[in-house]
């Protein structure tokens, strides 16, 4: 809303109202006010969770600590929802159709999560919501994201074009150096299902490659298998989040790392001289997106001076649903996905131990007639808390990694 009374304002030529037109000036408000706004809220609403006695019901699984846990306030997902939305609305342009889908994306996923936790806490069911009607909610997400991608003309791509055929086409004088600008004038904004792919020569994979025929036919398909691989991935990864979110700061330290990333691609590939430099796809408008990442970054370290150990209150499934869902529709947007295993391995990581935990318990019961297990306990965080390590030694390592899968993706825009 500021964002367009300063618009209006710059027009009269007021001075100092120029600013607002630069994504960084009003991604470093956003990420201020989101930092502020979550400290500023935290501590009311804190404490009203404690006054309607909202708090965890922890079982005992035999860790340790883990009983001091019970009756912490729980739903503080609504605190980082809260942080995100309104400094988007402040300082963003709302008709950017990457931002309308990433606002959706925090309020659609933080509506499937509170009805989880409602159903948890006040109407004392601990199975919460159905695990059908989780994943339902999580593939209608999907299926919106995807959709509009396709749908939308506003979502599209440029590619540049060599030199050589920029001093053709507008007869550029023969070693005159020609501008990132110019070699991306020259093609047209495009529709397309390419995306980014690690360590190949040439950084981009079309999900057409995987349709067996080629033709009109095969354009169409590719956009069915695209849909169907945002599905997954907004699936995966909002309930990666969700199994990571066991310890005090854990998944909300993680997410801020993989959130400042995640910003600072979409950084590069919105704007039209980085993208040339990097040798990058270059989608227009992405870099909107900035502002919003900056939001969720204040969000999640103004959650964390709460949730960090001894939590004063978890995030629930208000939040880490909505977490993960966020992280990977934004990786989407950017074309990115297939980064996903990488920058978001910790939440990898957490869903593939349960899965081989589960996996292999149960086939041991069929053939010995009891279960074994692979891990102490799963998710992964449990099973070094087995082992004894301190629930504060485990999430700063858990960060470092984090930090380290970071790095290492951004490195892979170099690596080919």
């Amino acid at each position: 809303m500021i964002y367009y009374l300063v618009d209006f304002l710059d027009r009269l030529d007021v001075p100092g109202t120029g600013m607002f037109q630069y994504i960084s000036f009003r991604s470093g408000l956003a990420v201020i006010t989101s930092l502020f706004f979550s400290l500023l809220i935290g501590k009311r609403i804190i404490q009203y969770l404690q006054r309607m006695q909202i708090g965890e019901d922890v079982r005992n699984l035999g860790l340790e600590g883990q009983m001091q846990k019970k009756g912490t306030p729980t739903m503080g997902g609504i605190i980082i929802l809260l942080s995100i939305i309104i400094p988007v609305i402040l300082f963003g342009n709302l008709k950017n159709i990457y931002v309308i889908v990433m606002l959706v994306t925090t309020v659609w996923l933080g509506i499937v999560g509170f009805t989880d936790d409602y159903i948890k806490v006040f109407l004392k069911d601990k199975k919460g919501l159905s695990g059908k009607l989780k994943i339902l909610g999580q593939v209608m997400l999907g299926l919106f994201v995807g959709l509009t991608m396709y749908l939308s003309p506003d979502i599209v791509v440029r590619e540049k074009v060599a030199k050589s055929q920029v001093a053709e086409s507008i007869e550029i004088v023969e070693g005159e150096v020609t501008t990132p600008q110019q070699r991306y004038s020259l093609t047209p904004n495009q529709k397309t299902t390419k995306t980014t792919i690690p360590f190949f020569k040439n950084n981009e994979f079309d999900y057409e490659y995987l349709i067996p025929f080629k033709g009109e036919w095969s354009q169409k398909l590719a956009w069915v298998v695209f849909v169907l691989i945002v599905i997954f991935i907004v699936t995966a990864v909002s309930n990666g989040a969700n199994l990571t979110d066991g310890l005090d700061g854990l998944s909300t330290g993680v997410s801020a790392v993989i959130g400042t990333t995640l910003g600072v691609f979409a950084y590069l590939s919105g704007n039209v001289i980085y993208a040339d430099y990097l040798n990058i796809m270059y989608i227009p408008h992405t870099g909107e997106l900035v502002v919003f990442m900056s939001a969720f970054i204040g969000a999640a370290i103004g959650f964390l001076w709460y949730n960090s150990y001894p939590a004063q209150v978890f995030m629930g499934d208000t939040g880490s649903l909505a977490i993960g869902g966020i992280l990977a529709v934004f990786a989407i947007l950017i074309r990115k996905e297939l980064l996903i295993p990488i920058l978001c391995g910790i939440f990898f990581v957490e869903t593939l131990s349960v899965m081989i935990q589960v996996s292999y318990f149960k086939r041991t019961k069929r053939k010995y007639g009891e279960g074994r297990r692979v891990f102490l306990m799963a998710p992964l965080h449990h099973h070094y808390q087995k082992k004894g390590y301190p629930e504060s030694k485990i999430v700063i390592r858990f960060w470092i990694v984090a930090i380290m899968l970071a790095v290492f993706s951004v490195v892979t825009l170099k690596i080919r």
